[in-house]
């Protein structure tokens, strides 16, 4: 990244944060979800199902919901980019000497940090409602370093989404298509014994599950039957390997979109 680049960033990113501090109903809205979905996954899913190996559900949810919100900052970042080409902020950034790529990373870097914030307050909700973690801090900080790593990628796709889809309705349903079956044929809510054996064979080679499972390990969560497939055996390099070949898609696709969109009067 040259200096320019990374000027130019920074300020955008100060911007984005800075416009955020004037519109509460955002940041509200960016607490309280995380919030609601440790509430209700712990203590209403907590009563109904059993985890293999007698494992406490609020232990076991977790790493299921933080993959949850990481997802979903797909579609905000993806609105999020609508808006700014419906505002005209697009147009008035093109007219601007900045680096191409600074404009697409101060959006995706700051929708980072709003995740990073959700994920303090899941974890202070996650410890009152019984969560712990079992391994030592930096095998933690990798948890969430893989979770955020995931959330950047996610971040860049939904960046390529809006650009290239341009209205918000479309990007409301195709996000729903990518995201709903990623989280919920996986292992982020529910144990995979129970699935048929083709569902869960699906459901194991699910990218999310690797990321699950491996976030688990990393917290010292991880217990009962994990699955005789590849990536449920070595979940913590797949996510990696995963998660490095999304962002290292993603992040071209997403500038040259930008650029084409720049180049259209």
């Amino acid at each position: 990244m040259s200096s320019d680049t990374f000027t130019h960033s920074r300020a955008l990113i100060g911007r984005h944060l800075r416009h955020l501090t004037r519109t509460p109903q955002q940041l509200m809205s960016i607490t309280l979800m995380p919030v609601v979905f440790v509430l209700v996954f712990g203590y209403l899913f907590g009563s109904a199902i059993d985890v293999p190996g007698g494992q406490k559900y609020q232990e076991y949810i977790m790493a299921g919901i933080f993959i949850q919100v990481v997802m979903s900052n797909l579609g905000l970042t993806a609105l999020g980019v609508v808006g700014d080409l419906d505002n005209g902020l697009m147009d008035r950034f093109r007219s601007l000497p900045i680096s191409r790529a600074a404009v697409l990373i101060g959006r995706t870097t700051n929708d980072l940090i709003l995740v990073a914030w959700s994920f303090v307050l899941m974890s202070g909700i996650g410890f009152l409602i019984g969560w712990r973690v079992h391994n030592d801090f930096l095998s933690v900080l990798g948890g969430f370093g893989l979770l955020l790593l995931l959330g950047l990628a996610t971040s860049w796709l939904g960046a390529l989404l809006g650009l290239a889809l341009r209205s918000a309705e479309a990007v409301n349903a195709i996000g729903a298509i990518i995201v709903m079956p990623m989280s919920f044929l996986s292992n982020a809510f529910i144990p995979l014994d129970g699935l048929p054996g083709w569902m869960q064979s699906v459901a194991e080679w699910n990218p999310v599950s690797a990321v699950v499972l491996a976030c688990r390990k990393l917290f010292g969560n991880a217990g009962g039957s994990t699955g005789d497939s590849f990536p449920m055996q070595h979940p913590i390099p797949m996510a990696l390997v995963l998660t490095v070949a999304l962002l290292a898609l993603v992040v071209p696709l997403t500038v040259r979109a930008y650029e084409k969109a720049a180049s259209k009067k």
